[in-house]
């Protein structure tokens, strides 16, 4: 199960990095190892996000994906494209994509 506190204080404070700071890969990473742990349960967590949470989480779906290679993943991120049509999910979800071919 993925920590909810946890990723709400991984996601704040990124949101309050400028854009150029090192430590942004830093917290990609993180963000990166806990939703690469178990398919099941990021796909049940990006599904109970937020709109703002998944905006966040949507630089790393690359990596994520990477590592999972699941067409269900990929699924979910068009599924929460379409659930939350004012985010651009696209490119990230063409990179996530992309990764799962090679």
């Amino acid at each position: 199960m993925i920590d909810s506190e946890k990723m709400e204080s991984l996601i704040n404070e990124r949101k309050k990095l400028l854009p150029d700071d090192p430590r942004i890969g830093e917290i990609w990473d993180e963000l990166t190892q806990i939703f690469s742990e178990d398919e099941k349960d990021t796909i049940k967590y990006l599904n109970n996000c937020s709109g703002s949470q998944l905006e966040w989480i949507s630089e790393v779906f690359e990596d994520i994906s990477e590592n999972l290679q699941s067409e269900d993943f990929i699924d979910t991120l068009e599924k929460l494209q379409k659930k939350f049509p004012y985010l651009d999910l696209e490119m990230d979800i063409s990179y996530a994509k992309e990764v799962l071919k090679n």
